[in-house]
């Protein structure tokens, strides 16, 4: 069996090309601008060059059939109106990756499934993930193009700890703060459903829709099936640091409000989806993919992205920017109380 990945070395797409190549003796390729070589397995084939440039993909790619074309990096529709002039006749399988924000904000009902209705008024993002979804399924509609439609929520891999609020450097700043002792802000009271996924546990779910005929014209939700709050989430990440949780309690609106206008976008990234409560039901996944597990708790995936990331300094990238506007918040909180 043969893949393509348009990108391959990012948190999702680098366990999944590990476990093909690895555990299940795919031949893969990977097409991307070559930016993270260490993160392509030996076995792998590396095909450098920007994907946008379609005259040398095709190039590349000579009159070599796929039995897989997998797009990680399309979050636009004129992207993957590209894809579909590239590979319509070249894959037997295009899987697109979209994203779980698409799900209708606010949340009707917390337990999700994929035939929840798609709508984001928050944000772009999301709607533009919508907006491939829909161009997609009406060539599987139109023209039989073998689509299959992967929704992930939030999953991480050793390289970042996961967080609700960070600023634009990632969450190495929160990370510090915790460490040194200082309130972290927690988006709402902090009670609120989420699901975090290992990226280990995802390239299961999403291997097993590889070549499964069964998968053709579908969408799937693909997460793990541990539920917590986001105050035990951040309590977790404080016990694996070995620290004192000192949560602070912020309203998402109130964080949109003085966050978005220095680049934050809390408006989509909280109120259009970490601030929802939502339980992802994967039994259509499952049904087909009867593989599909949780193997790391959230207690023990987030043990080996602290330990990692503690143990390369590259990975510690500082936002003083964001460590001030923490304190601002705060303090303008705390000044305001009677």
């Amino acid at each position: 069996m043969k893949a393509l990945f348009i990108g391959g070395t990012g948190t999702i797409s680098a366990a999944i090309v590990r476990r093909l190549v690895n555990e299940l003796n795919w031949e893969v390729w990977l097409l991307n601008r070559g930016n993270r070589p260490e993160a392509v397995p030996a076995g792998a084939k590396s095909l450098v060059c920007d994907i946008g440039d379609e005259a040398t993909v095709l190039q590349k790619i000579g009159d070599t059939v796929f039995d897989c074309v997998c797009e990680f990096i399309g979050f636009t529709k004129d992207q993957v109106e590209r894809d579909y002039r590239l590979f319509r006749g070249r894959t037997r399988q295009y899987i697109y990756i979209s994203s779980a924000s698409a799900y209708h904000k606010p949340v009707a009902c917390h337990r999700i499934t994929e035939g929840t209705a798609l709508a984001n008024p928050y944000w772009e993002y999301s709607r533009n993930k919508i907006a491939c979804e829909d161009f997609l399924m009406e060539k599987y509609r139109q023209e039989g193009f073998p689509v299959t439609i992967v929704r992930p929520s939030h999953t991480y891999d050793e390289r970042s700890v996961p967080l609700g609020v960070h600023g634009k450097k990632g969450s190495w700043q929160v990370i510090k703060r915790m460490l040194e002792g200082k309130p972290v802000i927690i988006q709402g009271d902090g009670t609120s459903l989420w699901t975090i996924t290992f990226n280990e546990d995802f390239a299961i779910g999403y291997t097993g829709l590889m070549g499964n005929r069964h998968a053709i014209g579908e969408a799937f939700q693909i997460t793990g099936d541990e539920t917590l709050t986001w105050n035990q989430i951040y309590q977790t990440i404080a016990d694996a640091l070995g620290v004192e949780l000192k949560p602070y309690h912020v309203s998402s609106d109130f964080l949109a409000a003085v966050g978005d206008p220095l680049g934050y976008d809390y408006t989509g990234s909280l109120l259009g989806d970490k601030a929802e409560s939502v339980v992802f039901d994967n039994t259509k996944l499952k049904q087909i993919v009867p593989d599909m597990r949780t193997n790391y708790r959230f207690d023990q995936g987030v043990r080996i992205a602290i330990d990692y990331v503690l143990a390369h300094p590259e990975l510690q990238v500082e936002d003083p920017e964001f460590d001030q506007w923490c304190d601002r918040v705060i303090d303008a909180l705390e000044a305001a109380k009677f």
